[in-house]
């Protein structure tokens, strides 16, 4: 993408490792989610990548699956918000791996 790492920050939703799958985990979530939301208040990016179902509709307070919100931004107080497939499901359909390029190029079109 252009990118370098020092532009670039990686977080999660989950602060703390669990042995639960992600989408049994809502009582973490909610518990971790404060934390998230004062990360990207300081950070204060110009984009954001979601990964996935569980991100992107705990971002997003969305009940629309990944399919649905995937391909365009969304806001997320005032920053803008790129929902994408989650790793695991391109290694499991890697004919997703398109539909995550088109992803991409439109967050660098926003970025540059």
């Amino acid at each position: 993408m252009g990118l370098s790492l020092e532009t670039v920050y990686v977080c999660n939703i989950l602060k703390c490792k669990t042995d639960k799958n992600i989408k049994d985990c809502e009582e973490e979530i909610k518990k971790c989610f404060p934390f998230l939301k004062e990360q990207i208040k300081k950070i204060n990016p110009d984009v954001i990548c979601t990964l996935g179902t569980c991100a992107s509709k705990t971002l997003l307070s969305s009940k629309a699956g990944i399919t649905a919100l995937r391909g365009k931004f969304h806001n997320y107080n005032g920053i803008k918000v790129m929902p994408t497939f989650h790793p695991a499901e391109l290694i499991e359909n890697k004919n997703k791996k398109g539909y995550v390029w088109e992803d991409m190029k439109k967050i660098i079109t926003a970025i540059f």
